[in-house]
């Protein structure tokens, strides 16, 4: 089959590749900057792709909505697989093209669409690249330049770009004590998302005035949930981060690997950004413990880098996630915490434990390596397309 797979500085591209191609698949690579391109433009390079060869389906990590417009008009398949939750542009009016398949890694995202009479969604959970990771050889230099007894490789969303919840400082007292309450309220509670529903209109109207979100035809989610998800949780998640960070660095070694460079945690080292393919999972390997905290908005999927961990041969050491305990079996596998106190317990105890800490580990990884690689994703994918003849 051939696949036109348009390119975008987006995570898993080269294990794609590799996959698509592994299986017998020819990939075309289309360029593809996100937001950036027209309609014209995408329609001129899959017209100029389509003269070289034909084609069984387009491709992409995340949905883009100006591709399914094209695609739909030229009679192409158009299959995305969504990474990011929340993703605004799975809320697009044109999800429900006929020529879309949209594969969503967050179970819980995919019902709500799914119940709502979306009939493109399906629900795929993330996947690494077996064979890179399964593959993985630590030297005597990798080993030394990357151990640590707790790493944690992620953001704490303290860049500018990241602080939306700022701008709310001078909205009525009564309202942002009320936010602040329901932020501290959701960073206590693992496995139930309520931070959309606690919004009431009162509340979104006084944001609005801070903070409006400009709502457009293009998309049908509602301020509330734009709130609640862009805003509140990305809040949720960043104090999170930062105090179990600092609660852990109090007691133990911790290593950050962060963009955010200059950001200083008491107790935590920050060793800066690292590069996804060619030392993260060096790091997942030569540390003790790996921290996996859930971006709040992700409601019940398993995040990638829960599975870069354990595809890794990391130990995994988690924050609850429905789809972990439905795939992964704790302290089998994997490892959750269900509070602070409950995380500095556990880490401490597989500190101490390091037979059992690799016995885990090496659970994870082989169960990663077997059921969620790219190959059976791929094969998942093609399952659910059947027929490619068209008809």
């Amino acid at each position: 089959m051939n696949v036109f797979y348009l390119e975008w500085n987006s995570f898993g591209n080269e294990d794609m590749y590799e996959a698509f191609e592994e299986l017998g698949h020819r990939v075309v690579k289309i360029p593809f900057a996100e937001k950036k391109l027209s309609e014209e433009e995408i329609t001129k390079r899959l017209k100029e792709a389509l003269a070289i060869c034909s084609c069984d389906f387009v491709f992409s990590f995340n949905y883009f909505p100006q591709a399914s417009i094209v695609c739909n008009k030229i009679g192409l398949r158009y299959v995305s697989w969504v990474y990011d939750s929340p993703h605004i542009q799975v809320y697009s009016y044109t999800v429900i093209n006929p020529c879309n398949y949209v594969f969503l890694f967050d179970y819980a995202v995919y019902q709500e669409l799914y119940n709502a009479g979306i009939q493109t969604v399906y629900y795929l959970p993330l996947a690494v690249n077996e064979k890179r990771l399964g593959s993985l050889v630590v030297s005597e230099a990798q080993r030394e330049k990357y151990k640590g007894d707790i790493s944690f490789v992620g953001s704490l969303y303290n860049e500018k770009k990241h602080r939306i919840y700022d701008k709310f400082q001078n909205i009525d007292p009564y309202a942002r004590g009320y936010l602040d309450g329901m932020i501290r309220c959701q960073q206590q509670i693992q496995g139930y998302y309520f931070l959309q529903e606690m919004l009431t209109d009162e509340l979104v109207a006084e944001m609005e005035k801070a903070y409006p979100t400009n709502p457009d035809d293009s998309h049908v989610l509602s301020p509330r949930a734009i709130y609640a998800d862009y805003v509140l949780a990305r809040q949720v998640t960043a104090l999170e981060r930062r105090e179990l960070l600092e609660t852990l660095g109090s007691k133990y070694a911790v290593h950050l690997y962060t963009y955010e460079s200059d950001l200083q945690i008491p107790g935590v080292e920050n060793r800066g950004k690292i590069d996804y393919y060619d030392e993260m999972p060096y790091v997942f390997r030569c540390s003790k413990i790996n921290l996996n905290i859930t971006l709040r908005s992700i409601k019940t999927g398993i995040p990638l880098r829960a599975l870069d961990i354990m595809g890794s041969g990391g130990f995994l050491l988690s924050n609850y996630q429905q789809e972990l305990l439905e795939y992964f079996v704790p302290g089998e596998d994997f490892v959750f915490y269900e509070s602070t106190e409950d995380l500095m317990a556990k880490a401490e105890y597989y500190l101490t434990h390091d037979k059992e800490r690799r016995e885990i580990a090496q659970n994870g990884c082989k169960k990663v390596c077997s059921e969620h690689n790219m190959k059976a994703r791929i094969a998942e994918i093609i399952k659910v397309l059947g027929d490619f003849s068209g008809k």
